[in-house]
């Protein structure tokens, strides 16, 4: 597969089967279902769902768990994470780049959870086309969050995590409305996840 930017090819490489490797715990998942049960507390009658990013599927398992009768669909850049998704059984998993135009079918609910932050910033454009196109209604992002774009070293590689107000962007560009939005913190005591903001938009 041919990539547009080096952060396409970072992760669809080794790096991105580490990562794969780091993030599979129950306890984790555990976690995923406690932040989606507070993200679609405002959502509703969402009946179809379409992950951009989704690695190998927590996300996806997560929300089956809450709702099983969830129609679920995911796309992913690294193909080992891909394959790791596909046999979570849980949704119907796309191997490829999520800067590509992807089918035009449609979702209840589009969303992203700590992937805008690793696109490179030229192409964001292309996600939230992406993200917006195929949404019947809603929109949400959970991500690092900052007022202004800048550049974080990420576990000691440049150019590979970029903090902004993803939110503000698809409000300005789309005309999207703001439903709800919420922080998750680390040191939560119960449900701990990374340092996330989440934002829950309607069309």
């Amino acid at each position: 597969m041919a990539y547009k930017t080096e952060q396409e090819q970072f992760w669809a490489g080794d790096f991105g089967d580490s990562y794969s490797d780091r993030n599979d715990s129950e306890s984790l998942l555990f976690s995923k279902v406690a932040m989606w049960s507070k993200m679609l507390r405002s959502a509703n009658n969402v009946t179809s769902v379409l992950e951009l990013g989704c690695n190998i599927g927590l996300n996806l398992v997560a929300l089956k768990k809450l709702q099983p009768a969830l129609s679920l669909k995911g796309y992913e850049i690294n193909r080992k994470a891909a394959k790791r998704a596909e046999k979570q059984g849980v949704a119907d998993i796309v191997t490829g780049s999520i800067l590509e135009k992807i089918s035009n079918d449609k979702f209840d609910l589009t969303f992203t959870a700590g992937v805008l932050i690793h696109i490179n910033p030229e192409f964001l454009h292309c996600v939230y086309d992406n993200l917006v196109e195929n949404s019947r209604r809603y929109v949400l992002v959970a991500e690092y969050y900052n007022p202004s774009p800048t550049v974080i070293t990420y576990r000691g590689e440049q150019d590979k995590l970029f903090k902004r107000d993803f939110a503000g962007d698809l409000t300005e560009r789309y005309g999207m409305k703001l439903v709800d939005y919420g922080f998750l913190y680390k040191r939560d005591n119960w449900a701990p996840q990374d340092d996330i903001t989440w934002f829950l938009l309607e069309k």
